[in-house]
């Protein structure tokens, strides 16, 4: 075939469809698995890493870890005090309740109505009708005068009927509120209740929950400088290695990693550890408690960190650990210039 015979075919010849190339879309969403799984190998390298550096050095991963168990569990040891505190108060509202004193005109068929009538008050949790026989029994059984009462000729006590309020001890506006509508009522000769009794009561429980308040934040800053100053130390020991990482263009985040997963790991074992001090004191403390309860007739049972408290401990110690190495460890980027 001659030379233009060529130029003429290569001319004409049909031009082919442009095709997509299917391995292109499948190279693109492959760099960017290969990323994720890249992304991970890091952090999983960091993780590990950081923690086989505090096993290579025991005795002062020991005595930090030591340190911050003992911090947070007097922490959380105060306020699984003031819970159990406020357990105690729940027993004691038995105690807070009004009595309401009826006039002497009043029968038993009107008292019980007028019961039946404040049991319907959405504000009153019980109500206890005590009549005049009941009341003279009581007297009679325990006041030791059984002899004198039975020379009287008619039964001089009252009709008494006892309301127990709920949230009494939260509430004492509404508490005396409901005094004043029970003063009120025809019915009743005279209605009593402490209420210096449970203002003092809320004055030393809100006493109790501003000092855990005020304990955990300085002992959460405790935590922090610990955790902050036990990476500043790495850090330190590390400054070599950190220096030739930021000559070969290592970044800030790269740099950062391993120390923030060794603040975790700090932070996550002393949360452990704090919670497993709180539980065994409660041990050592739940049987004398018990037995004390039991001395004075009551129910009272020692109440440990639920599953929510448990996990909320963990992780603000884990968060502490994570914050504080962030913190120190970017402060002491900005001052270290590479030579």
């Amino acid at each position: 075939m001659k030379q233009g015979n060529k130029n003429y075919i290569r001319k004409n010849a049909p031009v082919k469809p442009v095709r997509h190339d299917v391995r292109q879309t499948k190279t693109a969403g492959g760099n960017f698995i290969d990323k994720l799984h890249a992304y991970r190998d890091l952090h999983a390298h960091a993780l590990f890493s950081s923690l086989g550096r505090l096993v290579a050095s025991p005795f002062t991963s020991i005595m930090t870890i030591a340190v911050l168990a003992i911090a947070i569990s007097l922490a959380s040891g105060f306020y699984i005090l003031v819970v159990n505190l406020q357990q105690l108060t729940g027993s004691l509202e038995t105690s807070n309740q009004i009595s309401l004193f009826l006039r002497d005109d009043v029968s038993d068929s009107h008292a019980n109505k007028l019961a039946d009538s404040i049991r319907q008050n959405p504000d009153v949790q019980s109500v206890k009708l005590i009549t005049r026989e009941q009341g003279l029994a009581e007297f009679q059984t325990y006041s030791g005068f059984g002899a004198a009462i039975n020379a009287l000729e008619n039964n001089p006590l009252p009709i008494v009927i006892q309301v127990l309020p709920k949230n009494s001890l939260e509430d004492k506006q509404g508490l005396e509120s409901l005094l004043k509508n029970f003063q009120q009522s025809p019915e009743v000769d005279l209605a009593q209740v402490d209420l210096q009794w449970i203002e003092r009561l809320q004055s030393i429980l809100e006493v109790a929950r501003l000092f855990a308040i005020l304990l955990n934040l300085m002992l959460g800053l405790a935590v922090l400088f610990v955790i902050g100053n036990t990476v500043r130390l790495e850090l330190h020991t590390r400054r070599d290695e950190v220096a030739i990482a930021k000559l070969v263009g290592a970044t800030n985040s790269f740099i950062l990693r391993p120390f923030l997963y060794s603040g975790f790991w700090i932070g996550f074992i002393s949360g452990v550890s704090a919670w497993f001090i709180v539980n065994v004191l409660m041990l050592i403390l739940r049987q004398p408690v018990e037995k004390l309860s039991g001395l004075y007739d009551g129910s009272f049972h020692l109440l440990f960190l639920s599953f929510t408290d448990t996990l909320a401990l963990i992780f603000v110690s884990s968060v502490l650990g994570v914050i504080s190495s962030w913190f120190v460890v970017i402060y002491q980027l900005r001052q270290l210039k590479p030579e």
